[in-house]
């Protein structure tokens, strides 16, 4: 049985994909389960090319990463956002992870690529958040045995905050665990719209579901802002 299943849930990520990609490639005993949401940029040809298996979906990153663990073969899913790189030897260190008492889950440190002091204070506060108060986010490369994948019934299909909602679930069931080694994310979304515009739509976002805004509604806010 493959011992980790990296699941990419992809949309319009030619530019970055084959990087996140070759990362994942450094380990072995993987499969990797790139899926599509409806890209129209070329990634699905370049995907082929790498010779990595490329499925459709109904676009959504939660539907999309549900979609790639109903196939997955691996005793670990890996969920791996299509701009993020994994670390060396990041296979070793998350099986080393999981098997410790009480650890039903866990995610990397976080590091923003670009060079923007102000990305130095954001990955603080991420790191600090996730270790702390076991809440780290989909763009740190959230795993967890494929076993308690079923059993908590996967993703929320919601249109967003559906890392959010998992991580929630877990932490009922056990610890979340945070790898020190950092996942490389890129900085596209700071350096578009600023470090705080960026900081403050995501606080938005989080307090309005946390008062019970209903997700389709902050997707709508969140899509109209980036």
């Amino acid at each position: 049985m493959t011992s980790i299943s990296i699941i990419i849930p992809v949309l319009n990520e030619v530019s970055t994909i084959t990087k996140t990609i070759s990362t994942a490639q450094t380990a072995k005993d993987i499969e990797i389960i790139v899926v599509d949401g409806g890209s129209n940029d070329g990634t699905i040809e370049l995907i082929k090319c790498l010779n990595i298996q490329v499925i459709s979906s109904l676009p959504g990153r939660a539907t999309q990463m549900n979609c790639g663990a109903k196939i997955a073969r691996g005793k670990i899913l890996l969920f791996l956002h299509g701009d993020t790189l994994l670390p060396s030897n990041f296979d070793r260190m998350l099986e080393d992870i999981l098997v410790k008492p009480k650890i039903i889950a866990g995610a990397f440190e976080l590091s923003i690529r670009g060079t923007t002091k102000g990305l130095r204070i954001v990955e603080r506060m991420v790191n600090w958040r996730s270790r702390y108060l076991q809440m780290p986010y989909g763009d740190q490369g959230i795993f967890l045995p494929a076993k308690i994948f079923q059993e908590i019934g996967g993703f929320p299909e919601i249109p967003i905050m559906e890392d959010f909602e998992l991580i929630r679930q877990l932490k009922k069931r056990g610890q979340i665990a945070i790898v020190t080694a950092p996942v490389f994310t890129s900085g596209r979304r700071w350096q578009k719209l600023g470090i705080i515009k960026t900081t403050f739509i995501n606080q938005i976002v989080i307090i309005a579901y946390l008062l019970g805004v209903s997700p389709k509604r902050l997707a709508r806010f969140y899509r109209s802002h980036i």
